[in-house]
């Protein structure tokens, strides 16, 4: 009976909710030739948490090159009551050692990456000259979790449209050698004139409409 019972809990558990994002905007020095997409960034709702996994394609890895915010994943968040926690760092799945850690902030005073626009949260080398764009450490993978968030919150898009970026040293084909920014594009936010344009545009054609119903009604009647 308990075995039932512990059966019919599972069933009913729900999954936790994940979002997977790619990489597809590249402001890469040069340009990025033919390659069109770097990895993914997948998030998953975990309680009150959300945990990252940032994936690039194989080949590619992180560096701080400048033109990234001086940071290797850089992302939106204003939250004043979140942190980033248990960041590692990996190469094909095993953990690599970087002198003096990584480090992760949010709400941080909105700070440019190169073509990408302004953010406010970023994962980070500690000790900067550790991952200045040098051939180690190889990183091609970062998994930390952003607590006191929901998905919805960290997936905000800033005024160019863009809500997630790696600065990285591509080694895929297509562009191999260059360095620099790619990003989650997701499309232009309105500024909020724009967002009065439009509320007035759709609130006159509703006039005009009922307008029209109304004389067309008296017309007929």
């Amino acid at each position: 009976m308990g075995v039932l019972l512990a059966t019919g809990a599972l069933a009913f558990t729900s999954p936790a909710q994940a979002d997977v994002f790619t990489f597809t905007s590249c402001h890469l020095s040069d340009g990025c030739g033919t390659a069109t997409n770097f990895g993914t960034v997948t998030l998953t709702q975990s309680g009150t948490n959300v945990l990252f996994d940032v994936v690039l394609n194989s080949g590619n890895r992180f560096v701080e090159t400048g033109a990234g915010g001086g940071a290797l994943f850089i992302f939106n968040d204003t939250l004043a009551t979140t942190a980033v926690t248990n960041i590692t760092a990996t190469l094909n799945g095993a953990n690599v050692a970087i002198t003096g850690g990584v480090s992760g902030l949010t709400n941080q005073t909105p700070f440019q990456a190169d073509g990408t626009g302004f953010w406010t949260a970023s994962v980070f080398c500690t000790t900067a000259s550790s991952c200045n764009g040098g051939s180690t450490p190889n990183i091609n993978d970062l998994h930390f979790t952003v607590t006191n968030a929901t998905l919805a919150q960290l997936e905000t898009a800033n005024s160019l449209g863009n809500i997630f970026v790696a600065d990285i040293l591509c080694g895929q084909t297509g562009c191999t050698g260059l360095t620099g920014p790619v990003d989650v594009h997701v499309g232009a936010v309105p500024e909020p004139s724009t967002w009065a344009m439009l509320i007035l545009g759709f609130a006159g054609i509703g006039f005009m409409a009922y307008r029209r119903k109304s004389q067309t009604g008296f017309r007929f009647a």
